[in-house]
């Protein structure tokens, strides 16, 4: 008759495990998009949570025999007390942990953005003060880059040879490629870390365009090689470190210039679905989301460096608009077909006459176009930058580069694929001072797509590309998963 006792002593113990563990289901990441709370910003509310099942206690049905319990060497009184201190120092455990102090300088940097996206105070800067049109929100957009600069902390994954990984082309149009995991395997980067346990993100530095070099074969058509490394790779890094398992990929990106860059990801489907995807493809249509993706320029560097920026005033340009590109996709098949040899003012060619130089072209135009090819991203649009040359863009689908900062209808224009047939209209139609307008601000937007020969400079392209990353790392709250009571 004593047993009965003990074992309704234990109940009330058992009651308070069951709901100790039901208060700490949590999502391992949840979303919180900053600059939907920003005015004049675009609204990217598509992230998906990230969940875990937790282990569920198996209750014994009701005519099971009940277990014989141990008799208690203490009270239910210290055994609640012993309980609640268990729970506390799992608290401080839990607060005394890098990434939770990570993720509360984040929620401060959150807090500062917002507020200095609804102030009028202008902070200094010896190297740009954000002003005018071509920023969606000038103010919140120059505090973000200063937190940034100041909490931004990036391990590159230590595992892997080139030239698959830890290299890429510099030399080519896949140059953005290249350059950034050049700039980021360089001594001297102070947005690297060599302890994970300080990093915000972690850079998967595999090479796509190197992977299609070296393991596809183009006659048999042969995928196989490229899934297989993708897939080990991230399975060694899941397996041999613990930060890809604590958030599901969620604060890891990849980067890739190369048209297969989102079919590559989605051989990983949690690389796919969760981690941040920097792609010079950024097709909506393929895949692409805009709010945790990242859309990268494609910039073509023959020679590894920028050759000369700017062009003649807008009264030294006869020519309305200028494009030169070989068939390629079906935009510029209907671009070729309606404006080849047909018209003076909208020059379109699929090969520069023998003697004509493509630069001169460009810095003679006052419109260049840039379609589409077989997929949306083009050079075109940073080369027509570079010349003092309004982009025109003629794309579907595509999401051009630093869109949730750069406000691109204040330096661009945008053509619909089915009104090429009214390029001549839509261009003629724009007045010389909206025009004037317009190569001003591609003048002062330049800047942050330039290359910049040598040691990279503070808001060029590849502190922008940062920029991109931090700001999707902004609007993520990481849990680590292997610390959730179950």
């Amino acid at each position: 008759m004593r047993r009965a006792p003990l074992i309704l002593s234990i109940i009330p113990l058992a009651v308070i495990l069951l709901l100790f563990l039901s208060t700490h289901q949590h999502d391992s990441s949840s979303t919180h998009t900053l600059w939907e709370l920003l005015p004049n910003n675009s609204k990217n509310s598509n992230s998906s949570s990230l969940k875990t099942k937790l282990l569920q206690p198996i209750i014994p049905p009701a005519q099971a025999p009940l277990p014989a319990f141990p008799e208690p060497q203490t009270t239910l009184e210290e055994q609640e007390a012993d309980l609640g201190r268990q729970i506390e120092r799992a608290r401080l455990l839990r607060r005394n942990s890098s990434l939770y102090k990570q993720e509360t300088s984040l929620s401060r940097a959150r807090l500062s953005i917002r507020e200095a996206g609804f102030s009028s105070d202008v902070e200094e800067d010896k190297d740009l003060v954000p002003r005018g049109p071509i920023y969606r929100n000038p103010n919140a957009f120059h505090r973000s880059y200063l937190e940034m600069e100041k909490l931004m902390k990036i391990y590159v994954y230590e595992e892997g040879e080139p030239p698959i990984f830890h290299e890429g082309p510099c030399r080519s149009i896949y140059s953005s490629e290249g350059r950034f995991i050049h700039e980021m395997e360089k001594e001297g980067n102070s947005f690297r870390t060599r302890d994970p346990n300080k990093a915000l993100v972690f850079f998967l530095p595999f090479s796509v365009t190197g992977m299609v070099r070296y393991l596809y074969t183009k006659e048999e058509n042969d995928l196989s090689g490229i899934r297989r490394v993708v897939v080990d790779y991230v399975e060694l890094i899941s397996r041999k470190h613990v930060y890809w398992n604590r958030s599901l990929g969620a604060d890891h990106f990849m980067l890739s210039c190369h048209d297969w860059g989102p079919r590559t990801s989605s051989y990983v489907p949690s690389l796919y679905s969760n981690s941040i995807r920097v792609l010079c493809n950024a097709n909506t249509s393929e895949g692409f989301n805009p709010s945790k993706d990242v859309s990268l320029p494609e910039i073509n560097l023959l020679t590894g460096e920028v050759r000369s920026l700017g062009g003649p005033s807008p009264s030294a340009r006869p020519i309305l608009a200028f494009f030169a590109g070989r068939l390629h996709g079906h935009i510029r098949y209907l671009l070729l077909k309606q404006w080849k040899d047909k018209d003076n003012d909208v020059q379109v060619y699929d090969q520069l006459p023998k003697g004509v130089s493509y630069d001169a072209m460009l810095k003679k135009s006052r419109f260049c176009l840039c379609p589409s090819g077989y997929e949306v991203a083009s050079p075109r649009i940073v080369e027509a930058m570079y010349s003092d040359c309004v982009p025109v863009l003629i794309s579907d689908g595509y999401v051009p580069p630093f869109n949730d900062v750069l406000n691109w209808k204040s330096f661009s224009v945008e053509i619909k694929v089915n009104d090429i047939a009214n390029i001549k209209k839509i261009l003629s139609g724009i007045s010389t001072r909206q025009y004037l307008r317009l190569q001003r601000r591609v003048k002062q937007v330049q800047r942050h797509f330039v290359v910049s020969n040598g040691v990279p400079k503070r808001y060029d392209v590849f502190h922008m590309i940062l920029h991109s990353i931090w700001l999707r790392r902004l609007n993520i709250r990481i849990q680590d998963l292997n610390q959730i009571p179950g």
